[in-house]
């Protein structure tokens, strides 16, 4: 059984920062990619940021200069800094990881339960 669990979610201000976390338990023998999703009220879930196994990172254009991706793959953990926080950016945040759990175990896709984010004034 894998688990990914989110937290750093929260309020906060227009211009002001948060940092998500998201750490991986259970069985896993390795992660690949690792990335944070949003979903806002009544809109598509969206990619924010990604980063590979081997720390090339990809973000989206609204995010850019803004939000930063991390990893710690002692600890299997995903990390998004977001500064700079708009209104815009008010959304429920998952982590999302590709991860094997044995060896030659073809990998799959797991998700955190989700963390709010919500920035106002």
């Amino acid at each position: 059984q894998v688990q990914l669990v989110e937290s750093g979610g929260g309020l906060v201000q227009p211009g002001g920062s948060l940092r998500l976390s998201c750490a991986g338990s259970g069985s896993i023998f390795s992660i690949n990619g690792m990335g944070w999703y949003r979903e806002a009220p009544g809109k598509q879930r969206e990619m924010v940021a990604f980063i590979s196994s081997a720390g090339s990172t990809v973000y989206a254009d609204s995010v850019k200069g803004r939000f930063t991706i991390s990893r710690d793959n002692a600890k299997n953990t995903v990390y998004l800094q977001m500064n700079s926080l708009k209104p815009e950016d008010t959304a429920v945040y998952y982590c999302n990881a590709d991860i094997s759990t044995g060896w030659r175990t073809k990998p799959h896709d797991y998700w955190g339960q989700g963390t709010q984010v919500t920035v106002s004034s």
